[in-house]
């Protein structure tokens, strides 16, 4: 019921109604359902599990591409502002790496499911001390990311080692390939069109560097070449570097 009033969403007790996607509450959490012919099943966040669990143990560590683009080492870990958090599947591969992450999430539904996975892994990590160490370097708030460093500029409290963001873009094509959590995210949440104006603000606040993923092949964020790139199969890093990393 809270819920429901947050989101001004209706409650559904009617199992005829037909829909696009629902939010569902069940004793294993919060879940986007989406309707049958959609063609996969729930998304819900589950960082303690699935997954998650097995990046965390056989992720390859620091030798991961997104380790290297926000300059993660054995003598370094950034403290990371994460402007478009998303599920927090990045963050949370980042916190499991050392670093202590700051998610900001505007969409209030994605929010909603994040804050549950969240909420759910920390009950777990209070029988499991390595997750509780992770859960503990992740904070979640509820913000428009431009606001949040608009407002931080203008009196200096926002600060963070490397700023990172993965905006959500046009889809390009339809295919079965992709992941049903980014057709969930391109029905729900749609495209980030101040995307280019973060990247601006983040490179008023980050320390050391600003990394952008984008999709394998896709135009500069605003156009703007970065310092360089790590290239993968599917996903890109864009690196906009500042100053040294500590070594």
């Amino acid at each position: 019921m809270l819920l429901s009033e947050k989101l001004q969403l209706p409650l559904n007790s009617d199992p005829s109604t037909t829909y696009d996607y629902l939010l569902s509450y069940t004793e294993s959490g919060l879940s986007l359902v989406p309707s049958a012919d959609k063609g996969y099943g729930p998304i819900q966040c589950d960082f303690a599990g699935g997954s998650h669990s097995h990046r965390r143990r056989f992720g390859g560590g620091n030798g991961q591409a997104i380790a290297k683009a926000i300059g993660v080492s054995g003598k370094f870990y950034p403290q990371v502002l994460d402007l478009t958090a998303g599920l927090g599947g990045d963050a949370f591969v980042l916190a499991s790496l050392g670093c202590c992450v700051t998610m900001l999430e505007r969409n209030p539904i994605v929010h909603s499911l994040l804050a549950d996975g969240l909420e759910r892994a920390n009950l777990i990590a209070q029988g499991d001390p390595e997750l509780s160490t992770i859960m503990s370097r992740t904070k979640l708030i509820e913000v428009n990311s431009a606001d949040y460093l608009q407002q931080g500029a203008s009196n200096d409290s926002v600060s963070a080692d490397v700023v990172y963001l993965d905006p959500m873009f046009p889809e390009r094509k339809k295919s079965a390939k992709v992941k049903k959590q980014m057709q969930a995210f391109h029905a729900i949440v749609g495209t980030d069109p101040d995307a280019d104006e973060l990247l601006a603000l983040a490179l008023d606040v980050a320390n050391y560097r600003v990394v952008v993923k984008r999709p394998a092949g896709a135009e500069y964020m605003a156009g703007s070449k970065p310092s360089y790139s790590l290239e993968g199969k599917s996903t890109r890093y864009d690196i906009y570097t500042l100053k040294k990393l500590p070594s």
